[in-house]
């Protein structure tokens, strides 16, 4: 390639052409050329540092990002599992308040009844005593009354003084043997 590039500058100097390789724009352009290979190939390696370093860090955050989402998706679970444990434990102490008033209201039922029924049961006892201690005033009253007639016709049919002793004993005694 030297040679013909040596033939070529030989061929140009016997027409009257200087040679390409004497002309400083030819060498600006090789220099040109070098300096953009060598910053090329340097700034080439810079970059690529740089995009893969760039790339690590954007899939740790990818990585970071992916971790995160995992956690945030078990703590909603969490979150979730807390919410229907909450909702089921309020929903048995409902049922379990429910239970308790009907028990109570129940109870309450029953001791109204047995209230009602106690209290029926002592007016049916005064009711019998009343009973028991009106029969007993007519009786004791039907008892002076007889008492008061049979000594009034005790009185008037008999005269004597010793028939009325007699009368007024028994009459007393009666009187005591009644009450």
């Amino acid at each position: 390639m030297l040679a013909q590039a040596a033939n070529a500058a030989e061929g140009a100097a016997q027409h009257g052409e200087a040679a390409f390789y004497t002309d400083p724009t030819f060498w600006v352009f090789v220099s040109f050329v070098i300096f953009v290979a060598v910053a090329g190939k340097t700034i080439f390696r810079v970059a690529t540092i740089a995009l893969d370093d760039r790339a690590e860090t954007i899939r740790k955050q990818l990585d970071e990002a992916e971790q995160l989402r995992r956690e945030a998706k078990e703590m909603l679970a969490g979150y979730q599992r807390k919410q229907r444990e909450a909702t089921e434990e309020a929903e048995q102490i409902v049922a379990r308040a429910k239970a308790e008033a009907e028990r109570i209201r129940a109870r309450a039922e029953e001791d109204l009844e047995s209230t009602v029924e106690r209290r029926e049961q002592q007016a049916k006892d005064r009711i019998a005593q009343a009973e028991t201690k009106a029969l007993a005033e007519v009786q004791a009253m039907a008892t002076d009354v007889a008492m008061t007639a049979a000594k009034a016709l005790i009185v008037k049919n008999l005269k004597a003084t010793g028939a009325n002793k007699l009368v007024e004993e028994a009459i007393s005694e009666l009187g005591d043997n009644l009450h």
